[in-house]
């Protein structure tokens, strides 16, 4: 049974030294692709431009816009940005009923369709209020 234990707790040191070699490994190779005009990402959201880097103090100047600039530890830069590639939309056919032309609704609905085709485009908010007050009166 103690043997077990100790094999147990053996096994689960190396898991955790293994994990933590990986990660070291990841983050000297992204370290490694740092370079001036390199767009990155750092741990807490800020983007930019890296401009500047300072082996001796680890420190990276990131040019956040045109004139800006911010000072940051090397640590704290964990992404590099690749440009976004415009992937071609597809074309998306509506199923609903935004898609009907005004001769379906026509077809359709004679009398819904008389009603929108009565209606004004371009009315101005006092036109709009008098036609739906007297709209109104009608139904009364």
């Amino acid at each position: 049974m103690t043997i077990l234990l100790f094999v147990m707790l053996g096994v689960f040191v190396f898991m955790m030294f293994r994990r933590n070699k990986k990660t070291q490994q990841q983050q000297a190779e992204l370290q490694s692709k740092f370079g001036p005009g390199v767009e990155v990402m750092t741990s807490f959201g800020l983007f930019g431009r890296i401009v500047d880097i300072d082996e001796a103090e680890n420190k990276v100047t990131l040019e956040l816009s045109p004139g800006n600039t911010a000072t940051v530890h090397r640590q704290a830069v964990t992404k590099i940005v690749e440009p976004v590639v415009a992937a071609e939309e597809p074309t998306v056919v509506p199923d609903d009923a935004s898609s009907l032309t005004s001769e379906k609704v026509n077809a359709e609905n004679p009398d819904s369709a008389a009603a929108v085709n009565e209606t004004p485009r371009n009315e101005t908010p006092e036109e709009t209020l008098r036609r739906l007050n007297d709209e109104g009166k009608k139904d009364s």
